[in-house]
């Protein structure tokens, strides 16, 4: 069937389900429905992770802490932190305006005591706060993830981000969900 393309897009040939031509078209219609949904779907999952920081510890050192035993949060948090801030975290820590882009990294190791000292065991999770008040806004605007021990892909948080991590940070609104300071 040789019809020119005007002919059919104004004629029954494609409301006409007794054509052959209507088939195809649905099937068409169908595969490129089901081509976008995936597409989105991938889309969606790109932009909601959180991506590994990488070079962190060059960045600014912010502080460190040990949780130690007794604390409210030793079971989930004990051990040794380090604060490390991109440049756009430091404008945020100095301005209390924290633009896209900043990233707070908290480095938690293990506390190993040893001959009167404490020092750094294994790392227990990178934990990451990045800025993105578009991509994140069910969350203030952060994206929130932790990477297992070492790993730079096995993620703890992923898509919990609201319940693991959001719904302590809430009590930080004023200072835009960050608990930590600068250093005097």
């Amino acid at each position: 069937m040789n019809i020119p393309l005007r002919q059919l897009l104004t004629s029954e040939v494609l409301v006409n389900r007794k054509s052959r031509i209507f088939p195809l078209l649905a099937f068409a219609a169908l595969g490129f429905s089901v081509m976008a949904m995936a597409a989105s779907a991938i889309a969606d999952k790109a932009t909601v992770e959180v991506p590994y920081p990488e070079n962190y510890r060059a960045w600014t050192h912010v502080k460190s802490m040990v949780i130690e035993p007794g604390h409210a949060l030793h079971a989930t948090f004990g051990g040794i932190h380090h604060l490390y801030a991109n440049s756009k975290a430091i404008e945020g820590y100095r301005t209390g305006m924290w633009p896209d882009g900043a990233v707070i990294t908290f480095d938690l190791l293990e506390a190993v005591s040893a001959d009167h000292a404490v020092v750094e065991g294994k790392r227990k999770v990178l934990g990451v706060m990045h800025r993105d008040s578009k991509r994140f806004a069910s969350t203030g605007g952060w994206g929130f993830e932790g990477f297992v021990a070492d790993s730079k892909s096995q993620r703890a948080v992923g898509s919990n981000a609201a319940t693991a991590c959001f719904v302590c940070h809430q009590a930080r609104k004023p200072q835009q969900y960050v608990f930590s300071s600068l250093r005097p």
